[in-house]
């Protein structure tokens, strides 16, 4: 997807690791939401919280009418997607949204989502399932549970609260 190539800056929007983990350029950050999605740990991992052996589980975006989605947005310029591309090459494709900045306004944005035909797309599963999961896999990146949790709190900072992320949460089996 080229649509934002030809802008000078425009917004991303980041769901999961974004949120935290803004390991690249950026002119403008802001809390934001957008409308009609739903956050949703139905991401293999292989490169990042997991291994091939083994995957973890990240978020991806599923369509929910009436949903709302809480992250972070960064106004960005064009050159900066080659090292987001590159971070986010697992199965993740960029989609235009709609943000809804946090103080006021709404623009035009990016967001990279996985869709179910991805090879490393997982899909629902059972909760105490997902959670185990994510409690064993580790990465390059670090361990699933990490990311699950650092996913928590920065959503708690934002004031915004996910059902699934605290379910999740919620499921997570005690650690050794």
């Amino acid at each position: 997807m080229t649509h934002f190539d030809r802008h000078s800056s425009f917004w991303l929007f980041g769901y999961g690791s974004l949120i935290w983990k803004a390991d690249f350029p950026f002119l403008e950050r802001r809390p934001a939401w957008i409308e009609g999605w739903a956050r949703r740990f139905w991401q293999g991992s292989h490169d990042h919280r997991g291994t091939a052996e083994a995957p973890g589980r990240v978020v991806t975006l599923v369509r929910e009418p009436g949903a709302r989605c809480h992250g972070m947005a960064y106004r960005i310029e064009p050159d900066t997607l080659g090292a987001l591309d590159l971070r986010e090459k697992n199965g993740y494709l960029r989609e235009k949204v709609e943000l809804h900045l946090d103080g006021g306004g709404v623009e035009e944005g990016l967001v990279y989502l996985a869709t179910a035909d991805n090879a490393a797309f997982l899909g629902e599963a059972p909760l105490a399932a997902m959670a185990g999961q994510i409690a064993r896999a580790r990465g390059p990146s670090g361990s699933n549970r990490d990311y699950l949790i650092n996913l928590a709190l920065s959503l708690a900072a934002l004031n915004a609260r996910d059902a699934h992320v605290d379910a999740l949460v919620a499921a997570l089996p005690e650690q050794d």
